[in-house]
């Protein structure tokens, strides 16, 4: 496992060149979770060697299913009836396995999930999932750390309202609503590209879905879905780590693979500060060949600048020319990344939901700490700016979203290796 390995980085290389991105990690573990809801073999393609779909694999084999992993290809065989329990053991590991509960629930009629860990990036309760779930019909309790979930009679149609377009949510309420008797409507859905991935997939299984891409979803139910096979999206937030990268090196970088237009914000901004960006549909190339300019930055659901690209920002600005507001409205724990940018010598300040960055020419190399998976990979960028060495610890977190990162920013021209950690090094 990476957890006894670092990342040392040694910083002032400027990136230049061509990088294709995989499947993204934020849409395949729901693709791999949805292949519960039918008997038979369910094939994904593009699927990212990351350790988070090695986590999602195992959880899947506990439940009884067949996963075999291939290259970037995934056949999951589900058996009639699949087991209904996931472990505290992985569930721990990967907030993304409460997934799991919706699918089970509706193909099952009962299922008990571990409360879950993951990233640790603030509070984010499943009050959504339970309240959605309760409208459907289900009984909900939790006892001994487990989320136990039973529909005795079946789940039957409703209305859900959204007090907030959660993603986890509302990826949980469609996967039970597709079995459920009836219709349901799920209003202040959100609409990340990743749901209409899982849609389209949820589509090839035989789910009758309205509303695909829009903040209402309508789902009819029916009686049973079948295998299929699907490719998933490109990862949006791996394309936005490049880019980023780009600016904050003045580098030169092409980037393929992934839909342009799902970060088109993020885009936005790299051209205002500075940088020349251009593409087409499924490709864009950043370019940029002086320092750039600070650039203030608000999260929001998708369509907005996604909090998942908010630590490439902070990179951004702490070498930028000037002085930019952060502003992070979705997960208040995203800022404990701020104190490891600040041993990099970046001046940031926070106060509440805002950082305010003052710009500095150059950062300076330390021994810094990855918190999860987007903070880990933002020092990263930001030691490729920084004076010396950088040395990046716990980049178990950067392996749960990046496959081989340091790999892909060495063909970019970076000077970064992966190198086994030091006892009480940090």
């Amino acid at each position: 496992m990476s957890g006894v390995e670092r990342f040392r980085v040694v910083g002032g290389a400027r990136l230049s060149g061509s990088v294709s991105v995989p499947g993204a990690k934020n849409s395949v573990l729901k693709l791999m979770a949805a292949a519960l809801l039918a008997e038979g073999t369910t094939q994904l393609s593009r699927v990212p060697s990351i350790l988070d779909v090695e986590i999602m694999a195992e959880l899947l084999r506990r439940l009884g299913c067949t996963v075999d992993h291939a290259d970037d290809q995934l056949s999951i065989t589900v058996p009639e009836a699949p087991g209904h329990e996931a472990d505290y053991d992985l569930v721990r590991r990967m907030r993304a396995s409460i997934c799991v509960l919706g699918p089970l629930l509706a193909r099952c009629g009962e299922v008990s999930v571990a409360l879950p860990g993951g990233d640790a990036i603030g509070s984010r309760g499943l009050d959504l999932h339970v309240e959605g779930l309760k409208r459907l019909g289900a009984e909900i309790e939790s006892e001994h750390g487990f989320l136990i979930a039973r529909a005795p009679q079946g789940l039957h149609g409703g209305q859900v309202w959204l007090d907030f377009p959660s993603v986890g949510a509302t990826e949980n309420l469609l996967m039970a609503a597709v079995l459920a008797h009836g219709t349901t409507i799920i209003d202040n859905a959100a609409r990340e590209p990743e749901i209409v991935d899982l849609c389209h997939l949820l589509e090839s299984m035989g789910a009758k879905l309205g509303g695909v891409g829009t903040s209402t979803l309508e789902v009819q139910g029916v009686d049973r879905l079948s295998p299929a096979a699907h490719t998933t999206v490109g990862d949006r937030i791996i394309a936005g780590t490049f880019a980023f990268a780009a600016a904050m090196t003045q580098g030169d970088v092409e980037v393929r693979g992934a839909v342009t237009q799902h970060i088109d914000i993020a885009l936005d901004k790299l051209a205002q500060a500075g940088a020349e960006v251009d593409g087409g549909d499924d490709w864009f190339r950043v370019s940029i060949d002086r320092r750039p300019s600070a650039v203030d930055v608000v999260t929001l659901p998708f369509p907005g600048f996604a909090t998942d690209m908010q630590p490439f920002a902070l990179a951004l600005n702490a070498v930028a020319d000037g002085t930019a507001m952060i502003t992070e409205n979705l997960f208040d724990g995203r800022f404990a990344f701020v104190h490891e940018l600040v041993r990099l010598g970046a001046e940031v300040r926070t106060d509440g939901h805002h950082a305010v960055v003052r710009g500095k020419p150059l950062l300076s190399g330390a021994p810094v700490r990855a918190t999860d998976v987007r903070a880990g990979a933002g020092l990263v960028l930001a030691g490729l700016v920084a004076e010396g060495v950088t040395t990046v610890s716990e980049i178990h977190h950067i392996d749960r979203g990046y496959p081989d990162l340091a790999t892909t920013l060495r063909g970019l021209g970076a000077d970064i290796v992966r190198e086994p950690e030091p006892e009480a090094s940090y």
